[in-house]
């Protein structure tokens, strides 16, 4: 309608929001389904395919946005209808800022990447989109026709970023990357807190996949303490740990004193 490269650049990103959502909603009903024998751990970690999957759309679109940049720049054309085109992209822009909203929260409330990935994703478009509207509106005023694809050359570095965020991302938890820092101190305190009558925890390690959190140690115990008694124990800290963390999938490994190392999580 506007012949205008910004534009041209804020609907292809828009058309890759259709084809990124679907994805999501794709993998979304994979990872829903219950473990089973070829996948005894879950179906979560489609989610992170899908994201990955979302990424590279984005950078196809990217390099779209930018060949549509250069022959624009090559051959410059006067924007036609920009009132109408703007008030198009406005409408657009406040759908998609209510709706990425929505997609976010609900993606870290369901600790869903494919949900996340695509609400930040399509949070990337309403932020070019205002960018796109007041620089059509510019070209309008000034009348600089070069500034056109330079827009859409602009949204296209956005884009492209964008896109390679997402990959980063998923990457990491398609290769068990651990959680946050924080996330690892604070389960240590709860079993240094909740392991009483043990000697200490070690060898403590943690990975995502999808919505789970998987996390195993080992724990030190008298040696004389019966099998009914470490295994109370370790109900405990499992009782604590998913208290303060319910997506938590936990196993402790129980081992007599002379394998303490003196190096893990001594119990308080």
């Amino acid at each position: 309608m506007t012949r205008s490269a910004a534009f041209y650049s804020d609907a292809l990103e828009s058309t890759v929001n259709v084809a990124a959502a679907m994805i999501a909603m794709a993998a979304i009903r994979f990872a829903a389904r219950p473990p089973d024998a070829n996948h005894p751990y879950g179906h979560d970690k489609v989610e992170f395919f899908a994201a990955v999957i979302e990424g590279v759309l984005i950078i196809v679109a990217a390099l779209l946005i930018f060949e549509h940049a250069w022959e624009t720049w090559l051959t410059p054309r006067a924007i036609g209808l920009p009132i109408q085109g703007i008030v198009v992209n406005a409408v657009a822009t406040v759908l998609n800022g209510a709706w990425c909203a929505v997609l976010i929260r609900y993606g870290k409330r369901l600790r869903s990447p494919a949900l996340a990935a695509d609400g930040w994703h399509l949070l990337a478009d309403v932020v070019t989109s205002v960018g796109i509207a007041i620089g059509v509106g510019l070209v309008v005023l000034t009348g600089y026709l070069p500034l056109d694809p330079l827009l859409a050359a602009a949204t296209g570095v956005y884009v492209l970023w964008s896109g390679a965020h997402m990959i980063s991302s998923s990457v990491g938890g398609l290769m068990d990357a651990a959680p946050q820092p924080a996330v690892v101190h604070r389960v240590r305190e709860l079993v240094a807190d909740s392991a009483a009558g043990a000697i200490e925890a070690h060898d403590l390690r943690m990975r995502h996949a999808g919505k789970l959190t998987f996390l195993e140690f080992h724990l030190v115990v008298p040696g004389s303490m019966t099998v009914a008694a470490s295994h109370a124990i370790c109900d405990h800290i499992e009782e604590t740990l998913r208290h303060d963390m319910p997506h938590l999938m936990i196993t402790i490994h129980v081992e007599p004193e002379e394998k303490a190392k003196q190096h893990g999580v001594p119990v308080l």
